[in-house]
């Protein structure tokens, strides 16, 4: 490939050849209900104080209450878990929990049951990102598992050999 093919993919072109973990970012509203997105755009920010980040589509129907929570969850998927991936990403959002089990995080977020690992948040700062926005939270409680993952890569789920 020459440097004017390369100038000529899109940005999604582009960040489809980065391999990325598969997440689901999930909260609880006042009566306990759960609700949540997959997301593959998560990384770490910062480990003391100990920041993630993950960035909400505006379009997302579950947006506004994630961005107004107090807390969250990133479920980190495991490499069995791709249709778990697929409903958290299909709309509308109702009843993406129905046949998930989960329980509830010290906060009421929801844990994904056979996640690979998983942060409990509460928000630090939400910040504008264009279409999307950037959610960083400041993890309170966290655990991990020897599950392979789940991956993200060239628009196809996969899972890692370890």
């Amino acid at each position: 490939m020459d440097l004017h093919e390369q100038a000529d993919a899109s940005l999604r072109e582009v960040m489809g050849t980065y391999p990325t973990g598969v997440t689901v970012v999930a909260g609880a509203d006042a009566e306990g209900l759960p609700y949540g997105l997959t997301v593959n755009s998560f990384t770490s920010v910062s480990l003391d104080p100990p920041l993630v980040l993950v960035c909400i589509g505006h379009a997302s129907t579950s947006h506004a209450r994630l961005i107004t929570a107090q807390t969250f969850t990133i479920n980190v998927l495991a490499a069995d878990q791709s249709e778990v991936a697929l409903r958290f990403a299909r709309e509308p959002s109702d009843g993406r929990f129905e046949e998930v089990d989960w329980t509830p995080a010290a906060s009421g977020a929801p844990i994904i049951e056979g996640s690979a690992a998983w942060l409990e948040c509460s928000v630090h700062e939400v910040l504008s990102g264009g279409d999307h926005s950037i959610l960083v939270g400041r993890v309170e409680r966290a655990a991990v598992t020897e599950r392979p993952v789940l991956v993200f890569h060239r628009g196809r789920m996969s899972a890692t050999d370890t």
